[in-house]
């Protein structure tokens, strides 16, 4: 089975999926990928489920040695990335041969970025998903000297590439209200839409760090909120009154009180904004939430189709001479109307 030797890799890397929805109620939240449209491009660019787990690696990625011919494809937070020392384009599925070295680097933007297998990352199924979840204690880091092994149904396209909008340096995020937005005074509730948040230097796969200069957001009755239910999204009011947006991998019931809640097709701008990065977030209506959320489903279902072919350089195409690169040639001495050979004194 093909699969790749980890010889190298970053601090905080995990295999993740969709995750595991529906055990709330159990203690554990879903978990599953910080970014998931970046498994859906993944998915779109090998040709098959987007529900297939990758390697999730934050800032940085490692080394990588091919254990067979293998399809990978590179989404997610840009990398600088290579094949045996040549540049790669990301957001793009490339062919890997036996003995190849892929080598990702540091993010050039975002944080989090995704390195997808044909016929996704083979691993034990618990819960009916292969995604570590660190907090709940389901699976652990990626360690140099491991094996990714490719799963079923790897054979598919490659050669292709994505273009993708840039969701990697913060920006405008839509929140609908929350259950204790209405314990927010009117004037908080403005100054807290009107305020430029940065991403803070505190986060992880739980949840981001919003600063911002001026006084914090408290909430009226605050110390007294029962602890209840939580999901990712939701913006919580820490006790000094600075936000933490919660991740996939969030605690299922806390007491702080919430301001809102990000819209999920909005959420990985959140968790790809590296430290600093500029965040405003705007109140919508829960029905342009819910055409927002239409809208990016439709988009999500149509990656494989805006996938094009990825136009390689020449000098890095080692099988250059089995390609057909004559096809179409015409010569200066045939004549399609006659169908034959010109006299040399009829060419002119």
């Amino acid at each position: 089975m093909s699969g790749l030797v980890v010889h190298r890799i970053g601090p905080v890397a995990t295999l993740q999926d969709k995750g595991r929805p529906g055990y709330l109620k159990q203690g554990l939240s879903c978990g599953g990928g910080a970014d998931r449209q970046a498994l859906a491009e993944g998915a779109a660019l090998l040709g098959q489920d987007a529900g297939l787990a990758a390697l999730e690696m934050a800032g940085t990625g490692g080394e990588f040695e091919a254990t067979g011919d293998l399809r990978i494809a590179l989404t997610g937070a840009p990398m600088v990335a290579s094949i045996d020392g040549a540049g790669v384009a990301w957001n793009a599925s490339h062919l890997l041969q036996t003995g190849q070295r892929l080598s990702i680097g540091a993010a050039k933007a975002g944080v989090y970025g995704y390195l997808h297998l044909g016929g996704g990352i083979e691993a034990e199924v618990f819960l009916g998903a292969r995604s570590t979840h660190l907090l709940a204690g389901i699976g652990g880091m990626v360690q140099a000297g491991d094996r990714l092994m490719c799963g079923k149904g790897a054979g598919g396209p490659a050669g292709l590439v994505l273009d993708v909008a840039d969701r990697f340096r913060g920006g405008t995020v839509r929140v609908v209200p929350s259950v204790q937005t209405e314990l927010f005074a009117r004037d908080v509730l403005d100054r807290f839409v009107a305020t430029g948040f940065k991403r803070g230097p505190r986060a992880n796969r739980m949840g981001v760090e919003m600063l911002s200069d001026g006084a914090g957001f408290t909430a009226a009755g605050q110390l007294n909120i029962l602890s209840e239910m939580i999901v990712p999204g939701d913006i919580q009011m820490t006790g000094d009154g600075l936000p933490f947006v919660l991740l996939p991998e969030c605690q299922t019931t806390g007491g702080y009180p919430r301001i809102a809640t990000v819209i999920p097709c909005d959420l990985p701008i959140v968790a790809q904004a590296p430290a600093g990065a500029p965040i405003r977030f705007e109140f919508v209506t829960l029905e342009k939430a819910l055409a927002a959320e239409r809208t990016y489903e439709t988009a999500l279902k149509g990656l494989r189709g805006a996938c094009r072919p990825l136009i390689r350089d020449v000098a890095d195409i080692g099988d250059l001479l089995s390609y057909q690169l004559v096809s179409g040639a015409i010569s200066a001495h045939w004549d399609d109307h006659r169908n034959e050979h010109l006299d040399k004194d009829e060419v002119s």
